[in-house]
């Protein structure tokens, strides 16, 4: 068992303190040029994925049992950390404590573990082509389903999919490009849990 850490932005964070988001999406990179055929042996369970018909191998960026700590946008003020989502500040700029928030909130790139509040074990890991989705997993992306209107909750995961997706690279792992992706599946982890 290893910690990673693993980035989301500002709304995904708040999906997965809401409890709506538990499976992320991540870009197999390179993309393969046939199926992904899991193969036993290897580093960790569920092993290596073997590109069909070559003897090349991808292996997942995260394993099942892997802890994760969540970066995200954050700030240090007067030795506090603070994070950006799910921060409710009345009209004056404060917090439910009167304190000032920060005026200016840090890239989530940047974020050292010691600031990390969120903590996820890796529960599956498994390989798909995006578009094959399905609505279970829409829903468990974070996205908030509409039973009147699936189609739109749809929309709704392919708009918050291209929107990561810089837009020099969208025609090879946007939506309309239908790469392969690493399905990740996770659970909440208490911090105290976590080894340092």
């Amino acid at each position: 068992m290893s910690t990673k850490p693993i980035l989301f932005n500002t709304d995904m964070v708040r999906a997965i303190l809401d409890g709506r988001k538990t499976v992320t999406r991540r870009v197999v990179k390179p993309q393969p040029k046939g199926p992904l055929v899991l193969t036993l042996p290897g580093g960790c369970w569920p092993g290596y994925f073997e590109e069909a018909g070559t003897s090349r191998v991808q292996r997942p960026p995260y394993c099942p049992g892997d802890i994760l700590y969540v970066r995200e946008a954050w700030a240090k003020q007067q030795g506090i950390y603070w994070h950006k989502a799910g921060l409710i500040l009345d009209e004056n700029g404060r917090d439910t404590h009167g304190t000032i928030a920060p005026a200016k909130w840090r890239p989530s790139i940047h974020m050292p573990r010691e600031a990390a509040r969120i903590f996820l074990r890796v529960t599956g890991v498994r390989v798909e082509r995006l578009q094959d989705i399905s609505m279970k997993d829409v829903r468990n992306e974070g996205i908030e389903y509409d039973i009147e209107r699936p189609v739109a909750s749809y929309g709704k995961f392919v708009e918050l999919w291209d929107s990561t997706i810089r837009p020099g690279i969208r025609a090879l792992y946007g939506w309309g490009g239908n790469p392969w992706v690493w399905v990740i599946e996770f659970e909440r982890y208490e911090k105290s849990e976590a080894a340092p």
